[in-house]
């Protein structure tokens, strides 16, 4: 079994603009077909701030709980608990 192509998983992600350095977080049920379409410049808040790297992302069953990931993730608490969970790669990459 591969999660990452696996329908029955949800994924959070989180993107690195190498661009300017923002983060991005988002909520799919394909990770690998939504990192090609950021890739290529067809998302909309996405569209001008690429090339990504994807930094972070976790999978779930559910797309509803994946959901509420997203939301909080996105969340000041949870943009500070990215920042300290990946605080040594974040120190290495700049």
């Amino acid at each position: 079994m591969n999660p990452v192509r696996d329908d029955i998983f949800a994924y959070v992600y989180v993107l690195r603009s190498e661009k300017d350095g923002k983060f991005y977080t988002g909520c799919t049920k394909d990770l690998r077909k939504r990192l090609q379409e950021h890739m290529s410049g067809s998302g909309g808040y996405t569209k001008y701030r690429g090339p990504y790297t994807l930094i972070y992302y976790e999978a779930s069953r559910s797309l509803d709980d994946a959901y509420d990931r997203e939301r909080y993730l996105k969340s000041t608490m949870g943009k500070r608990y990215i920042r300290n969970r990946l605080k040594p790669f974040l120190s290495l990459t700049g």
